[in-house]
């Protein structure tokens, strides 16, 4: 078929969203390292395939433009992956969708009951939201950035770049290991490293690490 764009990711086990999940349990499924190895066998029949890997997670034909803006360092990313469009409105239809003003995040009922009855009574749908501060914007843009582009730099003159002494810190290890170079004030993820750019990001996501006692996550990490 040669689809313009894969996205190539693992299934996440999040039972305590998935009811269904609970069906089978973590032993019924790939141990980490299996997990990592079926990633790169997948990723390199996609290279003789003629696929180019594509930020994280996804891949792209030479011909696509997902690919020149990677090579343009144009490439963006939302809440539906990567795309070659960056806007500052994306809205949400239909159940458990996500909408994004940029400064805000809102997400619609999860249910289709919930969903229709707020539509029903010609209300907004939506379901939780979250108003960014400062601080989640100055985070959010050198997330993507690394996301993006593999790399991010910042001024010391920022009240919130003293958040990335924490950052670089909690990310030595991945520097000895040759994942990513660290100079004053920036980062650049290496070819070595960019597998685990999801890992490099969280480092820097303050409010996540600040909540991490208290609440699972989504998906996780290898």
């Amino acid at each position: 078929m040669r689809p313009e764009r894969i996205a190539y990711y693992s299934y996440a086990h999040v039972p305590w969203i998935k009811g269904i999940q609970r069906r089978f349990n973590e032993s019924d499924l790939p141990e980490n390292h299996e997990k990592r190895k079926l990633y790169e066998l997948g990723k390199q029949l996609l290279f003789e395939d003629g696929y180019v890997e594509i930020g994280m997670d996804h891949f792209a034909l030479h011909t696509d433009e997902l690919h020149s803006s990677m090579i343009n360092k144009t490439l963006h990313r939302n809440f539906m992956g990567y795309t070659a469009d960056k806007t500052s409105l994306m809205i949400g239809l239909g159940m458990s969708s996500i909408g994004d003003t940029w400064t805000a995040f809102a997400q619609n009922h999860k249910s289709i009951r919930d969903y229709q009855k707020a539509l029903d009574a010609g209300d907004s749908p939506l379901f939780r939201g979250h108003l960014l501060n400062d601080e989640d914007l100055f985070v959010r843009q050198h997330i993507l950035n690394l996301m993006c582009k593999f790399e991010t730099s910042w001024n010391d003159s920022n009240p919130f770049s003293e958040l990335f002494d924490e950052a670089l810190f909690e990310l030595e290890e991945m520097e000895k290991d040759g994942i990513i170079a660290v100079q004053p004030n920036s980062i650049r993820v290496l070819d070595n490293g960019k597998a685990f750019v999801r890992n490099v990001c969280m480092a820097f996501d303050a409010r996540l690490n600040r909540n991490k006692p208290e609440r699972r996550i989504f998906s996780a990490t290898i």
